[in-house]
């Protein structure tokens, strides 16, 4: 436990330590684990280490700026809910802090970067607070070699009038375990963006989750690539707890080899939730017939005054469109890499920072190349 921690933040630290003790690991027999196992997690017993972190430190602002830190820290995500929010809670020794005062606009990105140690545990706590009318986009990139879990939890707040973009890029090893929850609370009239980009990991669940409040826009964007044998979970949620709210969201997976993925994605809202406008798009494109997605959009609508849609699709390569391409005298690896290429570059074009947008094109490239030559796959 972090020295530093403030009576009442030991209190939800210990609380947290209890409900996870009470409930263990999640099992395929829970609901929101149905399609996920993670007794290879349970079963690998990593030491736990401080994670290796680029960025402003959690720990240090807790001695400066303990009040800050205790108005936030574990009110968002919740460890009642969530067995791996719990054992964060509970362990977590730094992580990055992120405080925006109000009325101010952030240039250039912030990055949170953190490296993963061969054959341990780490539990980054990430906490950012966005004040009112301000504005910041921030790059959390999770990276790492050899076997090992991370299991980390991100808390944003985004202040009233304020515009919040974040991009998550997990890009761990072949070998490793990624859990990870994203909680966002929006205050009035904010405007939140969430672009989770999902490449590496053997198994990987990301938990992407916002409350908007009136006025308030959300949207969430997201890409999973997988191949081999990788299981890659998305679960998302959008909770209008206000009116006069909207909500977009579009996430898309790319499966090959024996790859699985998985996306289930809910938009509640709320009785007094009148004129919400909510849109959720699946598409998953599945490129072997050994791939398999388990795809699951939810609505769960209060209000009777709303416009809520989603939908779903899971499909292969348009013939056509090859038959176009490589009557063109374009070959036949080049033209699916094309069209594999412009499935996901719809997510990636919706990334408001260039260098980042260029980085994906470029990873996106190398990991198609890489993929086909080390499987034999479609990739």
């Amino acid at each position: 436990m972090m020295a530093a921690a403030t009576s009442e933040l030991q209190e939800i630290r210990r609380r947290a330590a209890e409900s996870f003790e009470t409930r263990g690991y999640p099992t395929k027999r829970d609901e929101e684990w149905k399609y996920t196992s993670v007794s290879a997690i349970a079963k690998a017993q990593f030491p736990a280490e401080a994670p290796s972190l680029t960025g402003n430190s959690l720990r240090t602002a807790l001695e400066q700026h303990p009040g800050l830190i205790e108005e936030h820290l574990g009110r968002y995500a919740s460890s009642e809910e969530n067995a791996f929010v719990a054992l964060n809670t509970a362990h977590f020794e730094d992580g990055a802090f992120l405080h925006v005062p109000r009325n101010t606009v952030v240039e250039e990105p912030v990055w949170i970067d953190y490296t993963a140690v061969p054959d341990r545990t780490t539990h980054p706590r990430n906490l950012i607070v966005v004040g009112a009318n301000s504005q910041v986009r921030i790059v959390e990139r999770y990276r790492g070699s050899g076997r090992y879990f991370t299991n980390a939890v991100t808390e944003i707040v985004a202040g009233e009038n304020s515009v919040v973009e974040h991009v998550k890029l997990e890009e761990e090893s072949a070998q490793s375990f990624h859990v990870a929850t994203i909680q966002v609370h929006q205050a009035r009239n904010s405007n939140f963006k969430s672009h989770n980009i999902s490449f590496g990991g053997l198994l990987v669940r990301n938990d992407v989750n916002a409350v908007l409040s009136t006025g308030c826009e959300g949207t969430l964007n997201g890409l999973y690539l997988a191949t081999g044998k990788q299981h890659i979970d998305n679960h998302t949620a959008l909770d209008h707890a206000a009116p006069h709210a909207a909500s977009h969201e579009l996430y898309k997976g790319i499966l090959d080899g024996i790859s699985t993925g998985v996306f289930n994605g809910k938009i509640y809202v709320r009785k007094d939730a009148q004129k919400t406008d909510a849109k959720q798009t699946n598409k998953n494109l599945v490129l072997s017939p050994g791939a398999t997605i388990n795809t699951k959009p939810e609505l769960q609508i209060l209000a009777d005054d709303v416009r809520c849609t989603h939908g779903a699709t899971v499909g292969q390569l348009d013939e056509e469109a090859l038959f176009y391409l490589r009557a063109r005298g374009i070959g036949e690896i080049e033209a699916r890499d094309v069209l594999i290429y412009a499935f996901a570059r719809d997510v990636i074009e919706r990334i408001g920072i260039p260098e980042i947008r260029e980085y994906l094109e470029k990873a996106l490239f190398e990991r198609l190349v890489f993929s086909r030559q080390s499987s034999g796959g479609a990739l």
